[in-house]
């Protein structure tokens, strides 16, 4: 008696075809997983960083955006009826709104970029807080705060994670030095295109790691910028200025020092609002900027409530004013950022060395009201102050 040929029933080729389209579908996914872990080349800001053609380099200060995890950080001290949808989303948005309105050529993050405590991801933060910026293809430097380092990542991780982002020009520490901290580097402006100080650097900038938390006779007080990064910086400044035309400097670090606490006699141009909170340690600082004599100004952070500006033995101390919605503030007053402007001078036939730096700053409100603009140097040494 024979037997008939097997034939698969309509289930069984249903079964079959779906079985291979399953094995399908997670081939190409493999594939695909496989090429977003394939190792991934940094995307590089145009170097060097330099003046534009109309004769001006633009920075954007942004402190302490003590950003969260997002969506689910709620926002602190802010009105009533701001607060039940205010998030780390609104210090993205000012972000975003901040680079399309002045354009900047360097966006500069002074510290408390992420609040430690909030962040349960330290890495996973730091994307957010830094994508509006590498969105925007700017490049963008970064120095640390003292809360940054609270969450999943030590103070040199950080630095090292900054330094590898899209369009970051953040660097760990200068090279053949022995240096206290994380997050000391310079970056050097060069003149305009087609004039004769394009190769040449007309504004030189200086970041410094002002640490977070140290003890001093058993008292613990906030970080101070150390005597090795002190020797960096003064050598730094040394060595750039050895050129035709010794070019001004910008310093940017988070914790202010001692002595900004005497402009609360001395004058100030905008909002003193809140103690400086400063280390006990006073390691000369000052000293240093005066005796090196290139630095026009310094700008800082930490403070959220002062975004005021003081001249102290010719050097202006400006704070950038609190920036992020998860940090501290006071309801109903704006968070804000700080814009530096630095003009050439126009030659006869081409671009000179820088003519004058200003400042001003813009808030989080309807028309990013812009406010206390002011001259923080001259070439002629004059300074002046809009009202």
């Amino acid at each position: 008696m024979s037997r008939r040929p097997w034939r698969p029933a309509l289930s069984d080729l249903f079964l079959l075809i779906l079985f291979s389209l399953l094995l399908s579908f997670l081939f190409w996914k493999a594939i695909e997983v496989g090429a977003d872990s394939a190792v991934r080349v940094k995307k590089s800001a145009e170097f060097p960083l330099r003046f534009r053609y109309d004769g001006t380099f633009k920075i954007l200060q942004v402190a302490d955006m003590h950003f969260g995890n997002g969506a689910v950080t709620r926002c602190r001290d802010v009105l009533p009826f701001e607060s039940a949808r205010c998030s780390d989303l609104n210090t993205t948005q000012f972000l975003r709104r901040m680079i399309e309105a002045e354009k900047p050529d360097l966006i500069a993050f002074t510290g408390d970029n992420i609040f430690g405590t909030s962040a349960t991801d330290a890495a996973e933060s730091l994307f957010q807080v830094f994508r509006p910026a590498m969105e925007s293809r700017i490049p963008w430097a970064a120095i640390l705060g003292n809360h940054d380092q609270e969450s999943t990542m030590t103070r040199g991780e950080l630095m090292s994670f900054i330094s590898l982002m899209d369009y970051s020009v953040s660097q760990l520490n200068p090279p053949g030095f022995k240096i206290d901290g994380f997050g000391n580097y310079d970056i050097r402006v060069h003149g305009a295109f087609s004039s004769g100080m394009a190769n040449t650097s007309v504004l030189n900038l200086y970041f410094l790691d002002s640490g977070d938390r140290a003890m001093v006779g058993g008292v613990r007080t906030y970080g101070w910028i150390r005597e090795s990064q002190l020797t960096w910086l003064r050598t730094a400044s040394q060595n750039l200025q050895q050129g035709i035309f010794p070019a001004p400097a910008l310093t940017f670090f988070h914790i202010p020092i001692p002595e900004v606490r005497d402009l609360w006699y001395r004058g100030f141009v905008g909002k003193y609002q809140e103690a400086v909170a400063c280390s006990m340690f006073n390691s000369g600082v000052l000293k240093s900027l005066t005796s090196m004599g290139d630095v026009k100004a310094v700008f800082l952070g930490h403070d959220h409530l002062n975004d005021f500006c003081g001249n102290i033995d010719g050097i202006w101390f400006c704070y950038g004013g609190g920036f992020g919605y998860h940090g501290y503030g006071r309801a109903g007053w704006p968070r804000r950022g700080r814009v530096i402007l630095s003009q050439l001078r126009k030659g006869k036939k081409a671009w000179m060395g820088v003519e004058s730096i200003r400042t001003w700053k813009r808030m989080d409100d309807e028309t990013l009201t812009k406010t206390d603009e002011q001259v923080l140097w001259s070439d002629g040494g004059m300074e002046d102050v809009d009202h």
